[in-house]
């Protein structure tokens, strides 16, 4: 008998794993099945996890949790998630919630009807700096609110890491906008309210491969701007940067979870994550899925604020 709460993983890529090491470590959730239908990403995952069942199928996986953890593509991942809503099921799914807007429509309506809680892993909903600016923001220490800016730049998509998916580099459901400005565009959301794209210029080098550079210009009903600017090429480490800028004080957030801040000079760091904040991250995100699935106020992005971040990436990739 287990005293925690079983979770089935599905889907064993890089998010699987990273979130079957954060369980493995986890007071309240363990990983109690995982399913995949790559025999490698199996093993893989059995090595983290051997004390995890394999399941034979995906609906035998999702029929044994407590709740379902979806880290597959989106396509799967949205025929999965209304299995698991129609049994009734919580849900944490991985982002983008999907690549078609009329599904992920209909992908919340069902999962809303089914009345299941439900939560989407943008792993900045609970962090650090999205709490403290928040707090800056409401407090007036910022001064007057001038918007906010994303900077991202690789050397290569996939990055080194994410070669095994080799479905990121394709247009259909991969690219950078969709696995990494989406998490960007929810961070802003988060703090401007519901944004509207105003324009957006993407480059694709074919029609089967995704963007290489990204332009778009966003802006909430203040009409304060969200810039972003995304690259691929050259020698340089990765970079991920959010300015959220005042009129008194400036922060930045790079990398996702390091936060600092100006007040016209150089910026000063002011909360490192250190070396663990992956597993620090997810296991925050575990803390707040815990509370959405007891009915309780919780960070967690909602699924209708993916649907409304989906709805920018998707407009941004079409442009």
């Amino acid at each position: 008998m287990h005293d925690k709460i079983c979770v089935s993983v599905i889907g064993l890529g890089i998010m699987g794993r990273r979130m079957l090491t954060a369980l493995d470590s986890h007071e309240t959730f363990f990983a109690g099945h995982i399913w995949d239908p790559d025999a490698q990403a199996v093993a893989k995952a059995s090595a983290i996890a051997p004390n995890a069942i394999v399941s034979e199928s995906p609906e035998i996986a999702i029929e044994a949790a407590d709740v379902v953890y979806l880290a597959c593509p989106p396509e799967p991942r949205r025929l999965y998630a209304m299995m698991g809503a129609d049994c009734g099921k919580p849900l944490f799914l991985e982002k983008p919630l999907g690549i078609s807007l009329p599904a992920s429509r209909s992908l919340v309506h069902h999962i809303e009807q089914a009345q299941v809680p439900a939560a989407v892993n943008f792993t900045q909903a609970t962090d650090t700096p999205l709490e403290t600016i928040t707090a800056a923001l409401t407090s007036g220490e910022m001064g007057e609110f001038l918007g906010i800016d994303i900077h991202v730049s690789y050397p290569q998509w996939p990055r080194a890491w994410q070669v095994d998916a080799d479905w990121l580099r394709f247009r259909a459901e991969g690219g950078m906008t969709r696995e990494v400005i989406s998490h960007f565009v929810f961070f802003a959301e988060r703090l401007m309210g519901t944004t509207h794209l105003n324009w957006a210029h993407p480059d694709f080098p074919d029609d089967e491969l995704c963007e290489t550079h990204m332009a778009a210009r966003l802006s909430n009903h203040d009409g304060l701007p969200l810039n972003i600017f995304a690259a691929v090429g050259g020698q340089q480490p990765n970079l991920q940067e959010v300015f959220v800028k005042g009129s008194k004080k400036s922060f930045k957030v790079q990398q996702f979870s390091e936060l600092w801040v100006s007040e016209g000079e150089d910026f000063t760091l002011i909360a490192d994550p250190g070396e663990n904040a992956r597993i620090d991250g997810l296991h925050a995100q575990l803390d707040a899925l815990g509370a959405c699935m007891r009915g309780e106020q919780n960070k967690l992005a909602t699924i209708q604020e993916a649907l409304s971040v989906q709805e920018k990436i998707e407009g941004m990739l079409a442009s």
